[in-house]
């Protein structure tokens, strides 16, 4: 889970991506299964998208205690108090943001900010791996809690994988959208995805077990460079937070709230404030009640990411194909559909056991 950071927003187009996706797979759906599947697949789509926000409000909130942490290391800025100060400041970056295309420059600083906590992390990682003694590499715990690790482990892994196939929606708007769609995933698999396991292997390497889920919180280093990348991945966040739950605030924006022509009338800003900072208040909550990151990421990837980017892809495939693919191909999409069912549910019961063990062992409002 440290590079969560990272993985929110490798490039601006990965993300704005999600958009496009988010709309023609549930139109699919709807075409496929009708207008009952229709809305469950919008529900899992929007329940994802609520908790990669609250993931990033928990992250944005260690990244500004970290700060604090930095320069007085007291107890009185409390990790809370840091989530309650990222939904404020995510609020008013929402306000003054109408719509999408509004954040061009900004996907552009997200970039850079991203790229900031990248190079800290592996150059300050690399240093103090080089200079440490021996390491623990076990995984620590019961052997139940090592098995409902490794299985809550793999939603993690989907959820963060997830972004992966984005590009490719981005890469279809102009011909040829074959080949363009290969470069792009090709991209994202090559330079996308080594600057996410770089941070997470070299920071598994530097410190071994007691790698914590920040990684900032383990390395070592001049003050004012962890002070920058902790303000970096802060602010990274804030601009991908708005980004994921763009999709919710476009629809309602358009349908309700928007005067054509004029984003920032006074109806609209009102309307704005009102039901963006309603959600975001919603979020921020129950990211300050169980700022449980890891266990988090581990929930959107079985409740949102096993369904609808495997299950459901291989059964549409199915259902639309019919008799048109051969014993060999159905055999193959029906183990796809079974088999990540199956991962799906191990790893909701894995996440939410740890999230029960967790919020017995700390009270909620945790410090962590």
């Amino acid at each position: 889970m440290v590079p969560l950071g990272w993985a929110g927003s490798t490039v601006g187009l990965i993300l704005t991506g999600a958009i496009s996706l988010h709309i023609r797979y549930r139109d699919l759906a709807g075409h496929i299964y009708g207008k009952r599947m229709y809305f469950i697949t919008w529900a899992l789509q929007f329940l994802n998208l609520f908790m990669f926000n609250t993931g990033y409000l928990i992250l944005a909130g260690q990244a500004l205690k970290a700060v604090y942490v930095l320069y007085r290391d007291d107890g009185a800025l409390k990790l809370p108090y840091c989530i309650a100060i990222a939904g404020v400041v995510s609020a008013l970056f929402a306000f003054g943001i109408p719509h999408l295309s509004a954040l061009r420059i900004w996907l552009g600083f997200s970039t850079f900010f991203t790229l900031i906590y990248v190079i800290a992390a592996l150059v300050l990682s690399i240093k103090d791996g080089t200079n440490a003694s021996a390491r623990d590499y076990s995984i620590p715990g019961s052997k139940m809690n090592r098995i409902f690790g490794i299985i809550g482990s793999m939603g993690t892994l989907v959820s963060l994988g997830n972004t992966g196939i984005l590009p490719e929606i981005q890469a279809t708007l102009r011909p040829p959208a074959i080949r363009n769609m290969e470069k792009a995933l090709r991209l994202q698999f090559t330079a996308g995805m080594l600057p996410l396991y770089a941070v997470a292997f070299t920071g598994y390497w530097a410190y071994g077990s007691s790698t914590t889920i920040y990684l900032l919180n383990s390395v070592n280093g001049p003050v004012w460079v962890l002070t920058l990348a902790n303000i970096a991945a802060f602010l990274q966040t804030i601009v991908s937070l708005h980004i994921f739950a763009s999709p919710m605030y476009e629809y309602i924006d358009t349908r309700y709230g928007m005067d054509k022509g004029n984003a920032f009338s006074f109806h609209s800003l009102l309307f704005r404030v009102g039901v963006r900072g309603g959600y975001l208040a919603i979020n921020t909550l129950v990211a300050a009640l169980l700022p449980f990151l890891g266990d988090f990421m581990s929930l959107i990837g079985a409740f949102c990411s096993f369904p609808v980017t495997f299950v459901l892809a291989n059964h549409m495939y199915l259902t639309a194909k019919k008799s048109k693919i051969s014993v060999p191909q159905r055999a193959w999409h029906w183990l796809n559909v079974v088999g990540f069912s199956c991962l799906a549910v191990a790893s909701a019961v894995a996440a939410l056991r740890f999230i029960v063990l967790h919020s017995k062992t700390y009270n909620v409002f945790a410090d962590l």
